[in-house]
């Protein structure tokens, strides 16, 4: 009977050591993991628009991320061309806005999204892209 009571003892002291080295281990390794920066990037456009009528989009982000200028570009996709460049705000060190203004001559669908880069210099000829926006449909009637 003692040997039992030993073993059991051993066991318990075993798995109490077993789930204190888990959690020292699990602390260690989220302290130690990486930080990623924080930034958002949202867009709006009308959910309508006539033929020939303006059609407004806006799009504004931000990104926490030290060491990057910012610049934010609006992109459009309608009508089978593909993705294409609409418009880019100017280089800035906070938070970018961009506005893009148009017409479309038919109807069909129009989609957009907004495009946040990082950038070293305001002369940077390689743009990191740090976040992307939800697509936006505009229904052209």
């Amino acid at each position: 009977m003692t040997r039992t009571k030993k073993n059991g003892m051993t066991m318990t002291r075993g798995r109490r050591a077993a789930v204190v080295g888990a959690l020292g281990l699990a602390a260690v390794t989220l302290a130690a993991g990486p930080a990623f920066a924080k930034g958002t990037v949202d867009i709006t456009a009308p959910g309508t628009a006539k033929v020939g009528k303006t059609i407004t989009v806006k799009a504004h982000g931000g990104d926490d991320s030290a060491g990057y200028l910012h610049q934010l570009c609006l992109e459009e996709n309608g009508f089978g061309e593909g993705w294409h460049q609409e418009t880019c705000s100017a280089v800035v060190k906070g938070d970018a806005q961009a506005t893009a203004q148009g017409t479309s001559a038919r109807r069909g669908n129009l989609q957009f999204r907004a495009v946040l880069y990082g950038l070293t210099s305001a002369h940077d000829q390689h743009p990191v892209r740090l976040h992307g926006s939800d697509v936006v449909t505009v229904h052209v009637r």
